[in-house]
């Protein structure tokens, strides 16, 4: 807080200006952690679906193919979840997941619009990686972007993405409002997600997050139903918000806005209900 005094004439005025700190370490972790999951994920589906490479021959069956890459996929996320960079800013590498965090009133906005242009700046990243590193292999499934299914609805895809996403948030969210399970969230994030990407990537591609979606559209350069990420999973994560109030009643509440809260990390969140070794020997 400052405050500034002006003289005017013989009346003197007041003001105070309030601002909040802008978090710089958490919002370089969440650049790291999305353009990990980003370049990772991809790579899978590089790796798996790409022409001339050898997994179509290894494994003909394609459904076996999808829910590898779909662990791989998840499975990175879950990793950063539980690295030294995770730990710290709580892993979010999802404008959907932080955005269910700030409606909810666990993050402060600047750091809620920190921690999504780093997911976006990091998804950009990463797709750039990806495009560098597997070139002619990642055009052919150009570039691990996000689009409908073939024969399939825009409306359904919608709904599809819209619905995918509120579990993902939703289930989250009952993860980190228990004691018992919150250290269980990156594992079941990890398995749920995989079943989406299975279960889901023929409808929709399963974005599930516009950061994973825009940054490959980006440097593709192609923008064909984008829109439709940037709106369905932001939904999704309001909708889930709304059906964990309705569910917990009040009675319970989400207790940290980490996907693994350890106490000896910083943490950034609001009211959380958890301890922080950290701010009991470093005091704001």
């Amino acid at each position: 807080m400052k405050r500034f005094t002006l003289l005017l004439g013989r009346k003197t005025a007041h003001y105070f200006v309030y601002w909040q700190p802008l978090h710089w370490a958490e919002y370089l972790a969440e650049l790291v952690g999305t353009a990990f999951n980003i370049f990772i994920g991809l790579s899978a589906v590089v790796f798996d679906f790409g022409q001339g490479l050898p997994m179509e021959h290894l494994i003909p069956n394609r459904s076996i193919r999808l829910l590898i890459t779909g662990l791989i996929y998840s499975g990175s996320g879950a990793l950063f979840a539980i690295s030294p960079l995770g730990k710290l800013s709580g892993a979010h590498i999802n404008p959907s997941v932080t955005l269910a965090f700030w409606v909810h009133e666990k993050m402060q906005r600047q750091d809620a619009v920190g921690y999504i242009v780093a997911q976006f700046l990091g998804s950009t990243l990463g797709a750039i990686l990806l495009v560098l590193v597997w070139g002619k292999y990642a055009a052919s499934v150009t570039n691990g972007m996000t689009l409908p299914g073939a024969g399939y609805a825009l409306w359904f895809v919608f709904l599809a993405e819209v619905f995918m996403t509120s579990l993902l948030v939703l289930s989250i969210f009952l993860f980190v409002s228990n004691h018992r399970l919150m250290r269980w969230t990156p594992l079941m994030t990890w398995l749920l997600v995989a079943a989406m990407v299975w279960l889901g990537a023929p409808i929709s591609g399963t974005s599930l997050n516009s950061a994973r979606s825009i940054g490959p559209a980006l440097v593709t350069g192609l923008w064909r139903d984008q829109w439709l990420y940037c709106t369905a999973p932001p939904l999704g994560a309001l909708l889930a918000v709304a059906i964990f109030r309705q569910l917990s009643m009040g009675k319970r509440d989400v207790l940290s806005g980490k996907l693994f809260h350890v106490p000896y990390y910083r943490s950034i969140f609001k009211n959380i209900r958890v301890p922080n070794q950290f701010l009991r020997s470093h005091p704001p």
